[in-house]
């Protein structure tokens, strides 16, 4: 598995993704599709209208991000939490 987390961007930000021409705005990283198990880096929610309902949430993987418009907020705690994820996922690629 291809270790990402410190490229993820966070939530709030407010993206396009490649061939579309709604924006949306990230509201969860590192989220699991539980039909298919597979984990996506983001999960969004369109922009500016938000949440919807689930029918509404997008899972997003970061290669298909075509241009940031916003990158929402960050701090201490934010950078703890990323730093937490990134060697969770360094456990799991080096078992």
């Amino acid at each position: 598995m291809n270790n990402n987390v410190k490229d993820l961007l966070p939530i709030g930000s407010i993206v396009l993704l490649k061939g579309a021409s709604k924006k949306i705005m990230i509201i969860g990283v590192k989220s699991t599709d539980i039909t298919t198990n597979e984990v996506y880096d983001y999960l969004a929610v369109p922009y500016p209208e938000g949440y919807i309902s689930d029918k509404c949430t997008f899972f997003v993987k970061h290669e298909a991000i075509d241009k940031v418009f916003f990158k929402g907020y960050e701090d201490d705690e934010r950078n703890t939490f990323i730093e937490r994820l990134y060697n969770y996922y360094e456990d799991i690629d080096n078992k």
